[in-house]
């Protein structure tokens, strides 16, 4: 099994949150070094009541600024009896009553005031995705109705806006300079336990846990269930890091807990309170994991980078020069170990912006510059494509949601109930053909569904390929 998949296989359900359980930290009566030597010593270990070191002078100042969001929520009630059951004639048949189809749900998670002047909160996507309702209490138990600015599914990340005075705001820090060994401070609401807060140190850097823009923080700070959305903070009393996910088979803390940067959250978020959403950038490349066999081939002693496998015809990276078979070692600076973590640099930049990316071309070095793009197409629900495609939400297939060839259109989204999940599509299928005509866009896909009775798709669906006809 791949550690992708050993991951995605252990990780808690991210729809509950997670959180951060009491703890107690052991001090001895000498302060702990400083993880830096410019921290100000008073933010470390400022002495207590009792006249030892402690972190609650620091504590106190940050606390304040995060807070319990709650989230009312409808859910889909599934039938016991089956499909069937969901058919009004079927009921009046047999003379059954009409059974609720939804209910409503309440989740706990947690938020950070960013900007206590425009009450701007950061916090998960999964915490606020499918709200109805949000509330958020502060510190001092008042309670406020937010509004939700924006979210983005991808990073895990939103942000919501509250309408209160005298509140307080967390500096932001910058991610880029932890090391691992830095000690870190989880402050949230494990299990609804408000302003809770434990400690641990930075445990790894640049995580990823499966698909999507992940770089993630690795901390063994105790996190648990209602601390998503929370902070990581250092000892100047920093925000460093948004925690999102861990690591655990049985949902409770084991020491590996995963945080959002703040340097990529702040990119999100600018975009997020600008216009509500987040556009990707993209450079049109498909690539993958520099191995030690796959060096040898290229004759590389060193087996770091990433090799490209694809280039897009007419894409920001093809106009740029990019090839086949170059090892890209850089990104603007930063080292590149894998092609997740390359997807993330890219997708955090703004289309227009470029990238400098560090390479090897038949073993010698060079630079090559390219302007970010982005998707030229946007994600349509499949009621507004052809009918019989209701329930299924499509997307144009790229380097992010579809592997080897790119092309053709990926159903991003799929209700399980819905008449496009009986056709038998399901999530993940790319859409490569529709009516024996190639499908290389979603305009493409658009116009040969567009009032069509019988659909014959033809669908890659991981390693294998098929036709399937909707009628």
């Amino acid at each position: 099994m791949s550690r992708n998949s050993l991951l995605k296989s252990s990780l808690a359900a991210a729809a509950v949150g997670f959180g951060v359980t009491a703890a107690v930290l052991s001090l001895s009566t000498t302060a702990p070094q400083p993880a830096h030597a410019d921290l100000p010593a008073p933010m470390i270990a400022a002495p207590s009541t009792g006249g030892l070191p402690s972190l609650a002078p620091m504590l106190r100042e940050v606390m304040p600024a995060v807070v319990n969001i709650s989230v009312t929520s409808k859910v889909e009630v599934q039938n016991p009896f089956g499909p069937m059951m969901d058919d009004p004639n079927f009921r009046r048949f047999f003379g059954i009553p009409d059974q609720p189809q939804q209910r409503q749900a309440q989740s706990l998670g947690s938020g950070t005031i960013v900007d206590a002047a425009k009450g701007y909160i950061l916090t998960n996507n999964h915490v606020v995705a499918d709200a109805d309702e949000i509330k958020v209490r502060l510190s001092d138990d008042r309670e406020f109705a937010a509004k939700l600015i924006g979210k983005d599914a991808d990073t895990d990340l939103a942000v919501i806006q509250i309408k209160a005075e005298r509140l307080k705001a967390l500096s932001l820090g910058n991610s880029d300079g932890l090391q691992v060994g830095d000690f870190v401070v989880a402050i949230g609401s494990p299990f609804g336990l408000r302003q809770t807060a434990t400690t641990g140190i930075v445990s790894g850097l640049g995580r990823a846990t499966g698909d999507g823009i992940q770089d993630f923080i690795q901390t063994d700070a105790s996190i648990n269930p209602g601390n998503s959305g929370g902070a990581l903070i250092n000892l100047r009393g920093e925000l460093v890091g948004v925690p999102s996910q861990i690591l655990s088979r049985s949902g409770g803390n084991i020491g590996i807990g995963f945080a959002i940067p703040v340097n990529l959250a702040k990119s999100v978020m600018n975009q997020l309170i600008e216009t509500g959403t987040v556009t990707r950038g993209r450079i049109g490349v498909q690539g993958q994991d520099l191995t030690p066999e796959l060096a040898k081939s290229f004759g590389l002693s060193n087996a770091r980078g990433v090799v490209v496998s694809r280039v897009v015809p007419d894409g920001p990276a093809a106009r740029a020069g990019l090839k086949v078979e170059d090892i890209i070692l850089k990104a603007n600076g930063r080292e590149i170990t894998d092609f997740n973590q390359l997807r993330t640099v890219i997708g955090l930049l703004r289309v227009g912006e470029k990238v400098q990316l560090d390479i090897l071309r038949e073993g010698k070095p060079r630079t090559v510059t390219v302007a970010v793009g982005k998707d030229s197409e946007q994600a349509a629900p499949g009621a507004a494509v052809n009918p019989r495609l209701q329930g299924a939400t499509f997307a144009p297939a790229d380097e992010s949601n579809a592997e080897g060839d790119i092309r053709g259109v990926v159903v991003a989204k799929i209700d399980p109930r819905s008449p496009a999940a009986r056709t038998g599509l399901r999530q993940g299928d790319v859409i490569i053909g529709v009516n024996r005509r190639p499908v290389n866009s979603m305009d493409d896909f658009a116009k040969l569904t567009a009032g069509k009775d019988e659909l014959l798709l033809h669908l890659r669906r991981g390693e294998s390929a098929l036709f399937l006809i909707v009628q």
